[in-house]
């Protein structure tokens, strides 16, 4: 009893954890089932992770209440992927890779906006929201190799934006990776020319 009156944290700290792991399954399978078909039922998604209709519905009661937190679950996953590669790469390399990253981007977000644009009432606001962690995340990524004088100086993320605009353009196309690919070393190539090499370096 008296461990009870204390607020023993055992069993429901447990639970939360469970509860976390769930949402976190359930996101990851509803990304890519919705990314795939747009009209993919909300069970065949409970059943690929391996949860309840029960549980499901408590942590998404309704088709449009998943789909706007799998679309915010993506664009965050994007700026920490951003993070997580200058920690572990050097600049232009955890730049290279997270534009990879970005082109996967696109293609989710083609999929999803057929889902938002089926299921949910609000769109065009998810794409305002949406657009911030894309930007933080080029922001960081610019500032670290201009700091260590592996790209231009100057380039912005609204210059950097502009100049990967064409994956948005690639759509359902058949060579869309090899297209995508070609570009971004396109811009690469681009943003490495007129780089000063690391500070102090001879020029």
């Amino acid at each position: 009893m008296a461990t009870e009156e204390r607020g023993c944290p055992g069993p429901p700290a447990r639970m939360r954890l469970d509860a976390q792991r769930n949402r976190q399954r359930i996101l990851e399978v509803a990304l890519a089932e919705l990314t795939r078909d747009p009209d993919v039922p909300l069970s065949g998604i409970a059943r690929k992770a391996g949860v309840g209709q029960g549980t499901f519905y408590r942590h998404f009661p309704d088709r449009e209440s998943l789909i706007l937190e799998v679309y915010r679950f993506e664009v965050q996953q994007v700026y920490e992927t951003a993070a997580q590669l200058l920690a572990c790469e050097p600049p232009d390399r955890a730049l290279r890779q997270w534009m990879g990253r970005l082109a996967q981007y696109a293609t989710t977000k083609a999929g999803l906006a057929d889902a938002m644009s089926r299921s949910t009432r609000a769109p065009a606001s998810t794409a305002r929201w949406g657009h911030a962690p894309v930007t933080d995340a080029v922001s960081l990524l610019l500032a670290a190799n201009e700091a260590a004088g592996t790209i231009r100086p100057g380039m912005t993320p609204e210059d950097f934006l502009l100049a990967i605009a064409g994956l948005w353009q690639l759509g359902a196309h058949a060579d869309r990776e090899a297209l995508a690919e070609r570009l971004l070393d396109f811009v690469m190539d681009g943003l490495r020319a007129g780089a000063p090499g690391p500070p102090g370096a001879s020029p």
